[in-house]
């Protein structure tokens, strides 16, 4: 039954808070630059920034927009510098992507929605590493 949950949280793109942390599972779709299975942990709107375009897009655009990032910046490594608990429903990680064309910072915040018992990516940043 269990299993059975967790492929439901799985396939809805919904995942639980209670005690989970995700962003390692995130850094290790940033680090695969696999946009489709970072954009699973996206909330329906994602406050969205790469580089200097930034705005608030749907789950969709933004998966196409990361998409694109990753086809003009090939991965060379990921790693979370910082992260935060789950503090308020609420929790941020910080981490630096090196890639053949330079060094940038990738941040992101994960809330859950007030009354829920998930928690998705809210707000995901990637800007040069010397800004």
């Amino acid at each position: 039954m269990k299993n059975v949950l967790l492929l439901l949280f799985f396939l809805s793109g919904s995942f639980p808070k209670d005690g989970v942390d995700l962003s390692d599972e995130i850094a290790a779709a940033i680090r695969s630059g696999n946009a489709a299975a970072l954009s699973k942990y996206f909330a329906a709107n994602v406050d969205l920034k790469i580089l200097s375009q930034e705005n608030i897009y749907s789950k969709a655009q933004a998966e196409l927009l990361i998409r694109d990032f990753f086809s003009k910046h090939s991965l060379k490594s990921f790693t979370i510098a910082h992260k935060s608990a789950l503090k308020n429903d609420s929790q941020f990680a910080i981490g630096t992507l090196e890639t053949t064309t330079g060094k940038f910072r990738i941040n992101f915040v994960m809330k859950s929605a007030i009354g829920s018992n998930v928690i998705t990516i809210t707000q995901f940043r990637i800007e040069p590493e010397d800004e």
